[in-house]
């Protein structure tokens, strides 16, 4: 069973991996901010006398659903509003500002150039609209094996599919992220 402070220390980090995970699938931070929140509160709600061993899973589940759930409400809304464009707030365009969290979590690359440093983020800059650009499927599969570092059982748990089906998104995903950044001049 959990303590509260254990659940404190793992919410806090898995936040910012969690942020991040939702901005790529949402592509807006105040979207992708209130999906971690709500993720947040259901584990800590229902879950939270659970093990410390089976938080993260959990917590990759109902971010999952919490998602999904986001996206139908989306589809809803702009089948329900399509011409009541007045409905849409207007920082809906917001990006998130990957060099600004580079510059300011990178702290060991103090000793490298300027040049080598705006390289570098330029590069994970584009790496990073690359993984946007996949279909939803694909980025969530390929966010949680290699950004989260999920094995293949657990991402298929947290996904609610076949270890078969994970296998296929993360092979298509990695293709594609190749041919892309190859296209871009960027070779990995």
């Amino acid at each position: 069973m959990a303590t509260e402070k254990e659940l404190d220390a793992f919410l806090r980090g898995v936040e910012k991996r969690a942020f991040k995970r939702s901005l790529y699938h949402v592509r807006n931070q105040e979207s992708a901010l209130d999906i971690v929140q709500d993720s947040m509160m259901k584990l800590a709600q229902h879950y939270g006398h659970k093990p410390v061993e089976e938080l993260p899973m959990l917590f990759q589940r109902i971010l999952s659903n919490s998602t999904l759930d986001w996206f139908r409400r989306q589809k809803t809304q702009n089948t329900l509003f399509t011409h009541l464009g007045d409905f849409e707030s207007a920082e809906d365009g917001g990006e998130f500002d990957l060099l600004e969290t580079l510059l300011q979590n990178d702290e060991t690359n103090h000793a490298d150039n300027p040049q080598s440093q705006a390289e570098r983020a330029q590069t994970l800059h584009t790496i990073e609209e690359e993984i946007q650009d996949l279909p939803a499927r694909q980025r969530e599969a390929f966010l949680m094996r290699y950004w989260e570092d999920m094995d293949v059982a657990e991402t298929a748990s947290a996904m609610g599919c076949s270890q078969g089906s994970v296998k296929t998104h993360c092979s298509r995903a990695v293709a594609a992220l190749s041919k892309a950044l190859r296209a871009r001049g960027i070779f990995l």
